[in-house]
């Protein structure tokens, strides 16, 4: 049973030792982001073609909070992921990549993504993980994973903290930034998995061919956020911290430029 063998202090104190999540919040970190999906997409999985300057980046990066994941021993980042928002400026004409891709098998009776709140809504995307840390047989062709494998046995238990601290990340920031549903397009496999970490993922639509089957569905951030069991939760504390200094952060060195715009 997945986290049967984990304690919030085993789960908490792994994780420190040897990731930490950084949103990238500067132009330098948003390439550090650009190069890894790159280097996975472009080069490791041949599901985008590779580019001169060693970036993949497209039109919806404008209006997408992104975040890394750093090892704690090199300071090589290892893994990233986005937030693609709504113009909140023109929602109504803003569209998510998922809004695109399944606008012919999305079963708008379960929810209707024009007809609710669109600025409180925003989608999950280009999540990688760089080779070197998706070692498991079966998994170098899956730009990131969860599996019962991730947790070991009762005699060898294991923390699957890089993939975890990627989507707890996410969550952190979709609560700062006032987002409320969360649409991500994954295999079927991922999914399952996420629900049976304790997040409510619902599906919302048919399976469709990009880069292999993926389906359409929608979690409630206050849902993942009050359903977590005690040791995600633990996680989930130790990553919105991190999310949190790095806001701050971010938000004190904008104030100084504001008023030494020389420094």
């Amino acid at each position: 049973m997945f986290l049967s063998n984990l304690t919030e202090l085993t789960m908490s104190q792994g994780y420190r030792r040897f990731f930490k999540v950084v949103p990238a919040l500067t132009d330098e970190l948003r390439a550090e982001n650009y190069r890894i999906r790159h280097e996975v997409y472009c080069r490791e999985l041949g599901y985008e073609p590779l580019r001169p300057e060693g970036l993949e980046a497209d039109d919806y990066d404008e209006r997408s909070v992104h975040c890394l994941v750093q090892s704690v021993s090199s300071g090589q980042f290892v893994g990233c992921a986005r937030l693609v928002l709504v113009d909140r400026e023109n929602p109504e004409q803003s569209c998510l990549p998922f809004e695109i891709s399944c606008a012919a098998t999305l079963d708008r009776s379960i929810i209707d993504p024009m007809a609710i709140d669109r600025s409180q809504i925003a989608e999950i995307s280009r999540l990688a993980v760089v080779g070197s840390y998706r070692r498991r047989q079966g998994e170098q062709g899956q730009p990131i994973s969860i599996s019962e494998q991730d947790f070991g046995t009762a005699s060898r238990p294991r923390q699957p903290y890089l993939a975890l601290a990627v989507y707890l990340c996410l969550i952190s920031l979709a609560r700062h930034y006032g987002v409320s549903t969360l649409f991500v397009l994954t295999e079927p496999r991922l999914a399952a998995n996420l629900s049976r970490l304790g997040v409510h993922v619902e599906r919302i639509g048919g399976e469709i061919e990009h880069r292999g089957t993926r389906v359409p569905s929608m979690l409630s951030v206050d849902e993942i956020i009050g359903g977590m069991n005690f040791v995600v939760r633990a996680l989930f504390e130790v990553v919105s911290r991190e999310v949190r200094e790095s806001l701050e952060t971010a938000g004190q060195r904008a104030v100084r430029a504001k008023h030494h715009p020389l420094l």
